[in-house]
């Protein structure tokens, strides 16, 4: 079952795990440093385009990554592992009267972790956004196998961070240097899709990096720097996701619809009346 997904591609990976905790994907990422292989995190395996398919080391979070930690009712967010499903999380939250917004078709079995790597959007999106613009931060596991949180940065927290030692500081500061760039911004906005347009996962959102205070001052589309907006879309390519800090929306009114049914004959008609009642 690991050597493929909901797409069409087939690969046998060189083996499968199922990390319990954060240590234990810290450990894995050392592994597979020293012994230069690849690491593919997996959660529902939902995707059409194959992108947990592979030949390294396949990590499936689904297992045991399945914990809602934290349910903040008054400040309308949730902090969960990448391994809760998506239905499951929403029903946790029924009774506070929010929801987590990002409705996709494979609700009963996706999971947030894959939902952040592909950005998923799903049948509402154009109305509650899509899972980036409801990904506050992110706790994450990094090539070096440091541990840190991207979140939201004012302008002296960016500027502080620009100066950090170790990959986090490297990282803001590779994206500072490229941002900053004039000939890299006219790329950046002329090269992205239009954004007026939701529903798209063109590779890396450089563009919603560079709509930020830093870069764009008061014009700028976010009141601050948040590499989760480039995290979301960027499937598992980029780091191991161990905890995520969710926006969540209130509940939609509920409604009432008629659904008009049709029947081959008669007799289908009555046997699902039946089933109905």
């Amino acid at each position: 079952m690991y050597a493929t997904d909901a797409s069409d591609y087939k690969e046998i990976p060189q083996a499968v795990v199922y990390p319990k905790h954060e240590a234990d994907i810290r450990e894995l990422v050392r592994f597979a440093g020293v012994n230069s292989i690849t690491l593919i995190p997996r959660t529902a395996g939902t995707s059409l385009a194959g992108q947990v398919v592979g030949k390294g080391i396949v990590v499936d979070m689904s297992r045991h990554m399945t914990r809602i930690l934290e349910i903040n009712e008054k400040e309308r967010w949730v902090k969960v592992e990448p391994g809760v499903i998506l239905d499951e999380l929403n029903i946790a939250l029924r009774s506070t009267g929010l929801f987590f917004s990002p409705e996709t078709s494979t609700s009963n079995r996706s999971m947030i972790g894959g939902m952040i790597g592909n950005n998923a959007c799903g049948l509402h999106s154009l109305v509650h956004g899509t899972t980036r613009d409801h990904t506050l931060s992110v706790r994450a596991v990094l090539s070096d196998a440091s541990v840190c949180e991207f979140g939201p940065l004012s302008s002296d927290e960016f500027n502080n961070l620009l100066d950090k030692e170790g990959l986090e500081g490297q990282i803001y500061r590779e994206f500072n240097t490229m941002l900053s760039d004039p000939a890299n911004q006219d790329e950046i906005v002329s090269g992205f899709p239009d954004p007026r347009v939701v529903r798209r996962n063109t590779g890396y959102a450089l563009d919603e990096l560079l709509d930020t205070p830093p870069y764009r001052g008061e014009n700028a589309k976010y009141s601050d720097f948040n590499l989760c907006k480039l995290l979301a879309g960027s499937e598992g390519t980029l780091l191991f996701i161990t905890e995520a800090k969710l926006n969540l929306v209130p509940q939609p009114p509920p409604f009432k619809a008629l659904v008009p049914i049709h029947f081959n004959s008669v007799m289908d008609a009555i046997r699902g009346n039946l089933f109905a009642l």
